[in-house]
């Protein structure tokens, strides 16, 4: 006798961690992280509530898991910059790795930009935030006393507005867009240091 096939099981689909973790980043930047449920988590991967913790311990852990994302990443990319052999090639790579980064953990960085302080978590992302705001600070610093960086705009106002100029791509860059990662970064990396005139 021919064996028979097992029947093909039909139910939910199965979920890993990272694709849980994606979904919800798309939820909390669509509908803030506030007004997120683990219910609507769960909705949105065809879940039910209960099996959703089988994944996750809680909303908070995933806030904090989208969070270390996009901070590890920009931290990555600070620590990339350090081996520069100037300081102006450091702060030239610090800017191009932080649009790379960017562009690559879009929806992460997009929720670390949105954080407020409204919870341990949030509070946590923010003394993070601020420690790489001083790291890029010193970079501008050191381009400043290596004379290759003008010294009439203060080293933090200097990396504010580098740096704020890389946050505002959250709000026009789209990844199906024309622009790839490495273009954009050029692109910003040019205007910043070089403007927008041609010299003539």
């Amino acid at each position: 006798m021919p064996e028979v096939p097992a029947p093909v099981r039909r139910g939910r689909p199965g979920y890993d961690q990272q694709t849980v973790l994606r979904r919800a980043i798309e939820l909390f930047n669509r509908q803030g992280y506030d007004g997120t449920s683990m219910g609507d988590v769960a909705r949105e991967l065809g879940l039910v509530k209960s099996a959703l913790y089988h994944h996750v311990a809680s909303k908070e852990a995933l806030l904090a898991a989208a969070l270390d994302e996009a901070l590890d990443a920009l931290t990555a990319a600070i620590d990339r910059a350090s081996s520069g052999p100037t300081a102006l090639a450091r702060l030239r790579t610090a800017l191009h790795e932080s649009v790379r980064v960017l562009v690559e953990h879009l929806p992460a960085v997009t929720l670390l930009l949105r954080v407020r302080g409204n919870s341990e978590v949030e509070q946590a992302a923010l003394r993070r935030r601020r420690q790489l705001d001083e790291r890029l600070a010193a970079l501008v610093s050191e381009a400043v006393a290596e004379g290759s960086v003008r010294d009439d705009v203060p080293a933090d106002v200097a990396s504010r507005l580098l740096f704020g100029m890389v946050n505002s791509l959250v709000e026009w860059y789209r990844p199906d867009g024309r622009l790839d990662a490495d273009t954009l970064a050029a692109s910003v990396v040019g205007v910043a240091f070089d403007g927008l005139t041609t010299g003539r």
